[in-house]
């Protein structure tokens, strides 16, 4: 019975991991054709566009689906066309939530937010009700083995970067968001393509969060990136290793 339950178990796994490379790369087909069709289809004139082929060539996406998405957003009026909407509100335990969509049905992507929203115990609101609560800054980020933390600080200064924060796994340098395609095309001639580069929302206070809070939040936010019409979900909370731990295991 082991081994049948590990082989289950396996396959289950393995069934789980292919979803979710789908996911992702539904996610950043919808992104290269959307910036294809809002700016040049060329990724050097187009840093939207470099951002998100970097995306697809760090999730190992076949370079044809690359370029078919370039192409069909470079068709302009024929095939899919996608809304950029933001949806902001609370989840559990006062956790303010921001989630960034590309959407070709606005109405069920709202709807779908909202049902999450409601279900968790908190509630969606309007626009820029907890935006205020984050700064939107430029973020790229490089693998910790790119180079020592004194070697990136010092390349993220001279470019133009405004802080960073290297750690076990990775090095995330922050910038303005105007400074974002300068500061990335700097350290990318000194350290190679990064691991990725976009605009993000980073919170400017963290809240709390254990228990069943902080279990229903995790809950959450799997629903909501879980979605094909959600990019990026960003929220202001943080938790112990020990309730980290617990909801890992």
């Amino acid at each position: 019975m082991a081994g049948h339950s590990q082989f289950k178990n396996i396959m289950h796994r393995k069934g789980a991991q292919d979803k979710k490379r789908a996911k992702v790369f539904t996610k950043i087909i919808r992104e290269l054709t959307t910036a294809a069709r809002t700016g040049l289809p060329d990724p050097v004139a187009n840093p939207r566009l470099r951002a998100a082929v970097l995306a697809a060539r760090q999730a190992n996406m076949p370079k044809d689906t690359v370029d078919r998405a370039i192409k069909r957003g470079a068709g302009g009026a024929d095939g899919e066309a996608y809304e950029e909407v933001r949806y902001e509100g609370y989840g559990p335990g006062g956790v303010a939530i921001i989630v960034e969509a590309l959407t070709d049905n606005r109405n069920r992507t709202a709807s779908d937010v909202r049902a999450a929203l409601t279900k968790a115990g908190g509630n969606l609101g309007e626009t820029n009700s907890v935006s205020f609560l984050f700064d939107r800054r430029g973020e790229v980020v490089f693998r910790a083995e790119t180079a020592n933390a004194e070697a990136m600080f010092e390349a993220a200064l001279e470019a133009g970067a405004d802080d960073v924060e290297s750690g076990d796994a990775e090095h995330v340098v922050t910038c303005a968001p105007d400074d974002l395609t300068a500061v990335r095309d700097a350290l990318e001639k000194n350290f190679g393509a990064p691991e990725s580069a976009r605009l993000a929302w980073r919170s400017k206070t963290a809240i709390g969060v254990e228990g069943e809070a902080a279990q229903a939040l995790f809950k959450l936010l799997e629903t909501l990136e879980d979605s094909d019409d959600v990019q990026n979900v960003y929220a202001n909370f943080e938790v112990s290793d020990d309730v980290m731990a617990r909801l890992s295991a």
